[in-house]
């Protein structure tokens, strides 16, 4: 059982010879994300053996295996991968870096948890489901919001087709990321602490991030929101604005479905150190609607026969399970546990960004998701 993404449960896999087996796994990108979260999440975790840690960033590299005690370390992932028996591998270096750094890992046959947003192009991301299924490899999401019980009981509920078929959907995430525009990492540092380093100026920087809001917040809800409903895009409208900030800090995406369903995608990064936020997902069907609210930890279901039924709150470390994501590639490379969290929902993601991002600079002309694979 899950709780804030540190395991309950007994190391209980066994080799051939009767000895514990663990997934051996290697940290690719020793930034603010890996040495906050996955490496001593990994390292805390009784199934894993974190072998290595790679980082083509020397300062970082070295002071991540100092901190955390890694003996070996490579500052290219292609030595890394020819140095190591690895079974698999977290991919969280800078968002332009994600395609060509998992397609490596891929070719040598690991299954790889791979940070979002999963890459910054639909034929990017397609090309990445292609070779993981040939390799009959995983692809494994971060989004923790998957694993969190409101989360997957508002998948269960819709996937019933009790409240009958998707009609609209409405998503809003309001987060405090706007000093990482500003290339000000430190004004959140009495918030994360920051055990290593903290995430220095890629944010500001689109030839890293990719852009801004919606790269590094959309993706989230936007992730849970194709998670839990199975929709794809086909038609998108980005509207966009930076403010004073060199990347996009407000953000508003119409989008149509495939199947007729219609639906918007908000967010803003300009909230008060501190602010918890809001990411609130909407649905509505043809026989009622759920409302789930992931920052509360909350899930409401209303029919139109007037019956209603309320799940959570979480209790605080459970809104959001931080470490379930790498924890969640040592079960599936052991088998025991199916991808909780697969890419096909991180293409989704990828097609509606690519295509906003697209729309947006053309001055809001509706992109078709067909055509981001022309």
């Amino acid at each position: 059982m899950w709780r804030g993404g540190v395991r309950r449960r007994q190391a209980g896999v066994r080799s051939r010879y009767g000895m514990a087996r663990k997934a051996r796994v290697a940290v690719v990108g020793t930034g603010w994300w890996s040495t906050y979260t996955h490496i001593p999440g990994l390292i805390d975790n009784p199934d894993a053996e974190l072998v290595a840690l790679c980082d083509r960033n020397p300062q970082a590299l070295t002071a991540a295996a100092e901190r955390y005690g890694i003996s070996e370390t490579y500052d290219d992932v292609g030595e890394l991968l020819a140095g190591e028996q690895l079974d698999g591998a977290v991919v969280a270096v800078h968002h332009a870096a994600h395609y060509e750094v998992a397609r490596q890992c891929l070719e040598a046959g690991l299954h790889i948890m791979l940070e979002k947003p999963m890459v910054l192009t639909a034929q990017h991301g397609r090309a990445l489901l292609d070779l993981a299924a040939a390799k009959q490899r995983e692809i494994i999401i971060g989004y923790p919001w998957h694993f969190t019980d409101v989360t997957r009981t508002a998948r269960d509920v819709l996937a019933s087709g009790e409240l009958g078929q998707i009609q609209h959907i409405s998503c809003l995430f309001a987060s405090m990321v706007v000093e990482y525009y500003r290339d000000n990492p430190e004004a959140y540092r009495p918030v994360f602490q920051y055990p290593v380093t903290g995430p220095g100026g890629v944010y500001a920087d689109a030839q890293r991030s990719g852009g801004g809001q919606a790269h590094l917040q959309i993706t989230h809800s936007a992730g849970s929101l194709f998670f839990i409903t199975g929709l794809r895009a086909q038609s998108v409208t980005g509207f966009m604005n930076n403010f004073d900030v060199p990347v996009d800090l407000v953000d508003a995406i119409a989008v149509q479905f495939e199947g007729g369903a219609v639906g918007v995608f908000g967010s803003t990064g300009n909230l008060g150190v501190g602010d918890g936020g809001q990411l609130d997902i909407r649905v509505y069907c043809a026989d009622g609607y759920l409302l789930l609210e992931q920052v509360q930890g909350t899930l409401t279901v209303r029919r139109h026969d007037g019956t209603e039924q309320r799940y959570g709150p979480l209790q605080d470390d459970e809104v959001y399970p931080r470490f379930a994501t790498a924890n969640h590639l040592v079960d599936v490379i052991l088998g025991q546990a199916s991808n909780g969290s697969p890419a096909e929902v991180g293409l989704r993601v990828v097609e509606i960004l690519d295509a906003a991002y697209r729309s947006a600079g053309a001055g809001g002309q509706p992109v078709a998701v067909s055509d981001l694979y022309q």
